[in-house]
């Protein structure tokens, strides 16, 4: 089973709980305006690594992160290498390691019956899904994206259904999701869900604008400013992050 990388990165400490071994997958079928990542989005020139490989290379940090932490697989869209994803989560779990998942959960299909089995065997050894709610509007997420949100929120209450821990993080955005009706109807959609450990809220930054000019593609959010200190207690206080809003 090979696995096409873009990177690897040991140390991390914001994808997951403890010290993480982080692991970037290629390809995504999201287009989000706020990308920082953009040269993820396709598999060219992706690094091509077994599930042995990768394991051997997560084992050598094991001392740093064998407390607390453990494995995350990013992107890109992780799911749209499931097959690696499951071997390799397979692998890890056999050396006692925690493994993460920070997915949108675009490729969730009720009605495929080949991507649910997967699913279904995905989260046997998933012990942490770090969830991407990008919008909670339909139409917005559209917008946002290029993809509807519908399959992403049966996602979350797939895994809330399945007992499956959750972080949900939302990425704040002046003009987009910094919007107190979509904030309020985020919390309540959060609030039908029974595994959420955490909400993160991200705010919103600017620092992926070089990836789109070295890939020479139009920066989509040109102009937009990273929300204030402000803007982001005040979406904390909304999403339940926070008691006092002051």
């Amino acid at each position: 089973m090979i696995g096409k990388i873009h990177s690897f990165f040991a140390g991390g400490t914001v994808d997951g709980p403890g010290i993480r071994f982080v692991i970037f997958l290629k390809g995504c079928p999201l287009r989000c305006k706020y990308c920082h990542n953009p040269d993820t989005w396709t598999q060219d020139n992706a690094l091509e690594y077994s599930v042995s490989d990768v394991t051997m290379q997560a084992l050598k940090y094991k001392g740093y992160f064998e407390n607390g932490g453990g494995v995350t697989v990013t992107g890109g869209e992780p799911l749209m290498q499931i097959d690696f994803v499951i071997e390799l989560f397979k692998e890890l779990k056999k050396k006692k390691i925690h493994t993460a998942l920070d997915t949108s959960g675009i490729i969730f299909n009720e009605e495929n019956e080949n991507v649910m089995e997967k699913i279904n065997e995905l989260i046997k050894y998933t012990d942490l899904v770090l969830l991407d709610i990008k919008h909670i509007d339909n139409d917005k997420h559209l917008e946002l994206t290029g993809k509807p949100n519908t399959n992403i929120l049966k996602f979350a209450k797939y895994l809330s259904d399945n007992n499956i821990h959750m972080w949900i993080r939302h990425v704040l955005v002046p003009g987009i999701t910094l919007n107190d009706e979509y904030l309020l109807k985020t919390k309540e959609f959060i609030d039908t869900l029974n595994t959420v450990d955490k909400i993160e809220v991200l705010p919103y930054h600017t620092m992926g604008i070089v990836k789109y000019q070295n890939l020479g593609l139009k920066y989509p959010l040109e102009g937009v400013n990273p929300p204030t200190r402000e803007e982001v207690r005040h979406a904390k206080y909304l999403l339940g992050v926070i008691k006092d809003a002051a």
